[in-house]
């Protein structure tokens, strides 16, 4: 079974810093895309930022210039670098992966979140 573990997660002031970790296990054999999502309550699960396996990034403009996506060594990690945190960016992150594993070939999966607050 593929899972996406988030970590990093928490309470933190206005104009702080976090560093949000996940981490892919399984038996698999490629991971083709990984992303950030993030969701409030009652609205959709919106993009954050992507980054595919040749290197293309794509970021929401709302955090343009303040988060940096990157994968890890090992490449089943994936980090979400976050500076000059506002108060509307507190919601509880996702990780997604296209993830190609024995079993059922690629398709995406889902962490389990983690929560972000910006206290302002």
């Amino acid at each position: 079974q593929v899972q996406l573990v988030e970590s990093g997660g928490g309470l933190v002031e206005a104009g702080g810093s976090l560093r949000l970790s996940c981490r892919v296990s399984g038996n698999i054999f490629g991971i083709r895309a990984m992303g950030w999502y993030r969701q409030t309550p009652g609205q959709q699960r919106d993009l954050v930022a992507a980054i595919t396996s040749g290197g293309s990034i794509n970021y929401a403009d709302s955090v343009k210039g303040r988060f940096t996506i990157s994968r890890g060594n090992p490449r089943n990690t994936l980090y979400l670098q976050m500076d000059s945190l506002k108060p509307e960016d507190t919601a509880v992150y996702y990780c997604n992966a296209e993830v190609g594993s024995s079993g059922t070939g690629y398709s995406a999966y889902w962490g389990q979140g983690t929560q972000v607050t910006v206290s302002s």
